[in-house]
């Protein structure tokens, strides 16, 4: 399966796990995909449904995505925007990281959201409290090389190409409000933040967000996945317990490379979520869809339990 990465970099971004993640969806061909933490969205851009509602709290990432669908941010423009102002942070440094940086938390223009997710330190896309991007500068003066703003331009060519194609809405909303529109017909994935982990998501993440999700869940008349942590070696997700006394829980060890902290680059144990058995449906998944990938056989993968020790 060839992955498509998209143009936006997201912390805990799945784009290692999309082809495990993809093996165990089992979406009908009438239904409507719905991602309400979209994030970068690598997930469903690789399922490529005929109709999806993509949604995030953060109206940045939306504002981009919609400027793509829209036809405002083309490949061209993000090309010669990226090669222009590679050049000055080439000549300039981290002077003008901060210009873009304060620009952008002003005027909050999608253009200067993709640079400063590609010019940042590590990579990560981070806001505080009042919702200002605070990513320091990553130190790479010369990080829009030619070939790098070309493969930025091919992401976002990706994206173009596809909005064109499906029926797909990006949409500025609460996890609660995309949920409650899923019917029996659709089906959700979902990859919230980590609580402990993601304290800088753009509105938080507390406990009380974690079992609403939950709730949600459980009463969802649509087949979901959703994408947590099992565990480190520091550490055991213990809200993962609670999904597992309902639900079928999956595991796949992960490496992540995004983090200023060591111990956030450490091997991760992940667990997909499922209210349903993919077992007997795994050579029904995606029937008509499979030419737009390279063909694979599915993976090996075992359920877990997850007990009170």
């Amino acid at each position: 399966m060839r992955v498509i990465v998209p143009p936006l970099k997201c912390q805990g971004i799945k784009t290692k796990l999309v082809e495990w993640i993809f093996d165990h969806v089992s979406l009908d061909e009438n239904g409507t995909w719905f991602e309400p933490f979209m994030g970068s969205g690598v997930v469903g851009f690789n399922v490529r449904p005929q109709r999806a509602v993509f949604s995030d709290i953060n109206p940045h990432i939306i504002n981009l995505y919609n400027a793509i669908k829209q036809g405002e941010i083309t490949a061209g423009i993000a090309k010669e925007f990226l090669t222009e102002e590679g050049d000055i942070l080439r000549e300039q440094g981290e002077a003008h990281y901060y210009e873009i940086r304060e620009r952008f938390n002003l005027n909050g223009h999608p253009l200067d959201l993709l640079f400063l997710n590609r010019a940042s330190f590590n990579g990560v896309m981070r806001f505080n409290k009042g919702g200002k991007f605070n990513v320091p500068f990553g130190h790479k003066p010369n990080r829009f090389a030619k070939a790098y703003v070309t493969k930025i331009v091919n992401q976002i060519k990706h994206v173009s190409q596809a909005t064109s194609l499906y029926d797909w809405q990006f949409l500025c909303s609460d996890f609660r409000q995309s949920l409650s529109n899923a019917t029996e017909n659709d089906f959700i994935y979902c990859d919230p933040p980590y609580i402990g982990r993601h304290t800088d998501y753009f509105n938080s993440w507390t406990e009380k967000d974690e079992q609403d999700l939950y709730d949600l869940l459980t009463v969802a008349k649509a087949r979901f996945i959703l994408s947590t942590w099992h565990s480190n070696q520091y550490r055991t997700n213990q809200a993962l317990k609670k999904y597992a006394k309902k639900f079928t829980v999956f595991t796949k060890e992960h490496f992540y490379h995004v983090g200023a902290s060591e111990k956030n680059r450490n091997p991760m144990l992940e667990a997909i979520v499922l209210n349903y058995d993919p077992e007997p449906q795994m050579e029904m998944i995606h029937v008509g869809q499979l030419a737009l990938f390279e063909q694979k056989a599915p993976y090996e993968f075992q359920k877990v339990s997850l007990t009170d020790e």
